[in-house]
């Protein structure tokens, strides 16, 4: 969380003041210790009203996670830790939401692998020629 900024991708940034961070009680780890502290902690972000996101990669978030994005950790028995962690699971989420995988280009198969290709024909061809029953003049 460098400079007040949650880092999703090398150009997306959002401000921490857009994400809303909740505690609560952890049914996790910690005995006792659970009983009385708030160490679980719910991140939430609204996508509908951030200016991190430009309205295609918004629409691109809403269609994909939902108008708000969660994110919950209590792994830890740390409130501090585990505010780390939602936030690392809030990344994630809203880095695979933003993936965009490239664009196939079309290739044509090379003149080896058509030859291959060829060869490969030919010897099928010939088990199966050996398969068959034996003409009249053999």
């Amino acid at each position: 969380m460098e400079d007040q900024h949650l880092r999703i991708t090398g150009s997306v940034r959002i401000p921490l003041r857009e994400i809303v961070v909740r505690a609560s009680r952890s049914s996790g780890p910690g005995g006792q210790h659970a009983n009385v502290t708030a160490s679980r902690i719910e991140v939430s972000f609204d996508v509908r009203h951030t200016h991190a996101l430009s309205a295609g990669q918004r629409a691109q978030v809403i269609e994909r996670l939902g108008p708000v994005v969660r994110a919950i950790a209590q792994d830890a028995r740390s409130q501090a830790r585990n505010r780390d962690l939602a936030m690392e699971r809030l990344a994630d989420r809203l880095r695979q939401a933003l993936y965009v995988p490239p664009s196939r280009r079309a290739t044509r198969p090379t003149l080896g692998s058509k030859k291959r290709r060829v060869e490969a024909k030919g010897r099928r061809a010939q088990v199966k020629r050996g398969r068959q029953r034996p003409s009249a003049d053999d």
